[in-house]
């Protein structure tokens, strides 16, 4: 079935398969079709029919309360039933010549395990060898719950047969509840991505700069993996600031650590504590620092006046990674192309 795209500043055409949802169709052709559906603000990928018929298989995605207009729809939930003509609002662009396209898939569930009381780790075993650029997430639909999710792979590997995934507990969300029901051991999920714009690349040439609250940390750790396997911290800086409630919520420290000790000239590691001051014996990994207060209230006293030829990533909680744009908008004076983030809701 053809889709045909009206954007702002062009138009563009694409296949999709019966059952596929138009945004990925549009995205595995390598369309940059608008999207923040798996990173928090459901509705970007809003669009509205002008020829032609769909059909929605989740209505009651959080995103719909964003369509006013007779018309109006979500490209990630609709699939066509035939032809389609369709526009929105936005400036729409190719991909990046050389970007990893997003492609669907499916894997199993392997090796979960609790890093803290409401954090997760597990990896998926997929079906067929994936490429990913680090810093990237998967969009994940677990058994049994409608819609998907976003994920960000902690690992990195190019055509990898297994991605590492991390997520926070979030109370009532279904997905959530299933990945901590304790009987996902070998469990099919289905995927689609890589997907999103955090990404790290050694040609980057610039120092580094990555705060992370809770389990944004995923994304983070990807990302220091691939300048690690590269070498980079040979000749840039790297300034990673890790975000938790107390000492007990921290997790990764032995791996955070492990890569402050391959670069310890370059590569520093704080962990911030927002609601306990610094135990006397706050870890053993003596590579680490340990300070008290919100993530990127930290990050601002440790980097004052440190900001040259930097690139800054974030993730975490959408209130954490508003507050760290702020500080590197405001104080650092970055440029806006250097503050890349995917914020996870």
């Amino acid at each position: 079935m053809k889709i045909q795209i009206n954007a702002r500043n062009r138009s563009y055409q694409f296949n999709v398969a019966q059952g596929q949802r138009i945004l990925y169709g549009g995205l595995a052709d390598g369309i940059h079709l608008p999207y923040e559906c798996g990173s928090g603000t459901c509705g970007t990928c809003k669009a509205r029919v002008t020829a032609g018929q769909i059909d929605d298989l989740w209505p009651e995605a959080p995103g719909r309360r964003y369509l006013k207009q007779p018309g109006e729809f979500l490209m990630c939930q609709c699939v066509a039933r035939g032809d389609v003509s369709l526009e929105v609002t936005n400036f729409v662009y190719t991909m990046d010549p050389g970007a990893c396209l997003p492609s669907a898939g499916s894997g199993v569930v392997r090796k979960p395990r609790l890093l803290t009381h409401d954090v997760i780790a597990f990896s998926v075993d997929l079906e067929s060898p994936c490429d990913f650029d680090a810093g990237q997430f998967m969009m994940m639909r677990v058994p049994g719950v409608a819609g998907y999710r976003g994920y960000s792979m902690v690992n990195f590997e190019r055509g990898t047969k297994r991605l590492d995934f991390l997520v926070k507990k979030k109370p009532g969300g279904e997905a959530s509840e299933w990945l901590f029901s304790g009987n996902i051991e070998g469990q099919s999920v289905d995927l689609f991505g890589p997907l999103g714009a955090a990404t790290f690349f050694p040609a980057l040439a610039k120092n580094l700069l990555l705060i992370a609250g809770g389990s944004g940390i995923a994304g983070m750790m990807s990302i220091l993996s691939r300048a690690c396997q590269e070498h980079y911290f040979d000749q840039y800086s790297g300034h990673v600031f890790f975000g938790v409630r107390t000492m007990k919520d921290a997790f990764f420290l032995e791996e955070l650590a492990g890569f402050q000790r391959e670069f310890p000239q370059k590569l520093a590691v704080t962990i911030a504590l927002s609601d306990e001051d610094v135990p006397v014996a706050a870890t053993d990994q003596p590579g680490l620092m340990i300070d008290r207060g919100f993530v990127h209230e930290v990050a601002a006293r440790h980097m004052k006046g440190k900001y040259q030829n930097m690139r800054a990533y974030l993730a975490g909680p959408p209130p954490a990674v508003d507050a760290a744009i702020r500080v590197l908008l405001l104080e650092a004076k970055l440029t806006a192309d250097n503050i890349r983030y995917d914020k996870f809701s």
